[in-house]
């Protein structure tokens, strides 16, 4: 599939000697494929909408006035009797979702590596001392977390899991300026490779360990290398092969006309035509839609209008819950809805009420289900899942993988390093092999491991939740289907709208 090109429209900063001081403006830096001939897709990882939304991504980090001089500096703390982690994650706000079942996975992984005595270091074994601040998803907060876990708590290194990529700016330049190796994750790979292109070193102590990549391969000696089930792109497509023979193969695209939304919905237009369907409405962003917007009876009209089969859509889940009671109110059922963002988590699934969720399909980056993904001493996906729901009695937060993945790896880059020496430890990070609990990681160049897709679809269930987000393709050995794809999606009316 040839690779499509949208602008990467950022004003260009010279930076000064102090980079902290002058950072970037990320408020337009975009997803992006960034192929080897140098172009490249992009579009925000960013799900804020309106004024609020560009002022947060306009990510500023502490400098002089806070204490953060211009000079790099290696922060070393003595071996003790543990080893200090910082964790810069959202508890409160927009983001706290994926906060919560972070700062979960971490500290699960964190319980079971101190069961073993903790982390063996050169003769002698240390448990880990987890320090969990809370960035409020707040992008300027983030920065100034680090530097304080790292000057006043006296952290060795920093983890945490998934966030929107700006969450995580401050956090690097900061763990950069002290080198300090910060694990993360954060995805997809090309939102973060366009913003860690933009800056002077590259975050040389930032390591990702996932999530995803949208739609670029991995090439080279990358074991991923023409495998399939590694971008949203190819895993989507799948579903397509599978099913799109039985529709007219006409899509109505929808987007939340916000960065997240807006740019996904630039990449998957043309990407749906070179593979052989037809966007109805393209040519005038029919589907991009206000955030604002509470009727979207012009947009569900045109659609069935035009006989469309298959939505294909990015937004937040309230958003899209909106749209599809209204598309239901208005008679129109298409055969295949398949809804990024929007439809990982179950309190959103849930919050549309009635039977809507029935088999609305998302992308699945870390599921229960994984087999032979081992996480510290017996720990599996499915027994991490079990305590989540043990100590918060709430479905699956798929954020609790992320989360556990990068104290996981941090353990594995100390014990081969076989020191606390932040140096020696990113340099063992580089040489990252390591079979995890969301799969293995291997870093790239970018210093990022991409993470496995999968497609799911909601299920009505009989027990006390009431939906299940079930595979139902895979390409990949360690996570099989199932259960079959829901074809065509059932026909269930909603009450007529006023």
């Amino acid at each position: 599939m040839r690779r499509m090109l949208l602008a990467l429209s950022i004003p260009m900063l010279i930076l000064a000697k102090d980079p902290v001081d002058n950072l970037p403006d990320f408020s337009q830096v975009h997803r992006s494929t960034i192929p080897s001939d140098g172009n490249r897709k992009v579009e925000d990882h960013f799900p804020t909408a309106g004024a609020r939304g560009r002022e947060l991504a306009k990510v500023k980090v502490p400098g002089k006035a806070s204490g953060l001089t211009g000079t790099t500096q290696a922060v070393t703390h003595p071996l003790g009797v543990d080893i200090k982690v910082g964790l810069v994650h959202a508890q409160t706000g927009i983001f706290a979702p994926m906060g919560q079942g972070g700062v979960f996975g971490a500290q699960a992984a964190v319980e079971d590596i101190n069961k073993l005595g903790g982390v063996q270091v050169g003769d002698q074994k240390l448990p880990i001392q987890l320090v969990v601040v809370d960035n409020e998803s707040d992008v300027y907060k983030a920065g100034s977390l680090a530097q304080g876990l790292i000057n006043q708590n006296g952290v060795s290194f920093i983890v945490s899991g998934d966030e929107p990529p700006p969450m995580h700016v401050g956090v690097s330049f900061v763990c950069e300026r002290y080198k300090v190796p910060y694990i993360t994750s954060v995805g997809p790979l090309e939102s973060w490779v366009g913003m860690r292109n933009l800056t002077p070193t590259k975050w040389q102590y930032t390591w990702s360990t996932g999530l995803m990549a949208i739609a670029t391969p991995a090439t080279g000696n990358d074991f991923r290398a023409g495998r399939p089930g590694y971008t949203v792109l190819d895993t989507w497509k799948d579903m397509l092969d599978q099913l799109g023979s039985q529709t007219n193969k006409k899509v109505g695209l929808l987007a939340s006309d916000e960065p997240d939304g807006r740019g996904w919905y630039m990449v998957f237009g043309p990407a749906l035509a070179k593979m052989g369907y037809t966007g109805v409405g393209l040519d005038r962003n029919l589907g991009l839609m206000p955030m604002e917007t509470t009727d979207f009876s012009s947009v569900i009209t045109a659609w069935k209008d035009a006989g469309v089969e298959i939505l294909w859509g990015n937004a937040p889940g309230p958003f899209f819950g909106a749209i599809w009671k209204q598309c239901k109110a208005l008679g129109f059922t298409p055969k295949i809805a398949m809804i990024s963002r929007g439809a990982i988590y179950y309190n959103d699934a849930n919050s549309w009420g009635s039977d809507l969720a029935a088999g609305i399909g998302s992308e699945i980056w870390w599921d229960p289900s994984f087999k032979g993904c081992p996480g510290i001493g017996d720990t599996t996906p499915l027994s991490l899942a079990a305590r989540w729901k043990a100590a918060k009695n709430q479905p699956l937060n798929p954020a609790i993988g992320p989360g556990y993945r990068s104290v996981q790896v941090l353990v594995d880059a100390i014990q081969r390093a076989g020191s606390l020496d932040a140096d020696k430890v990113n340099a063992a990070l580089k040489d990252t092999n390591l079979l995890t609990i969301g799969h293995r990681v291997k870093f790239d160049e970018n210093h990022f491991s991409r993470g496995p897709v999968l497609f799911g679809q909601w299920f009505k269930t009989e027990g006390p939740e009431k939906w299940e987000l079930k595979v139902v393709s895979s390409k990949h050995d360690f996570a099989t289907k199932i259960a079959d794809p829901v074809f065509p999606l059932p026909v269930e009316s909603e009450e007529p709208l006023e």
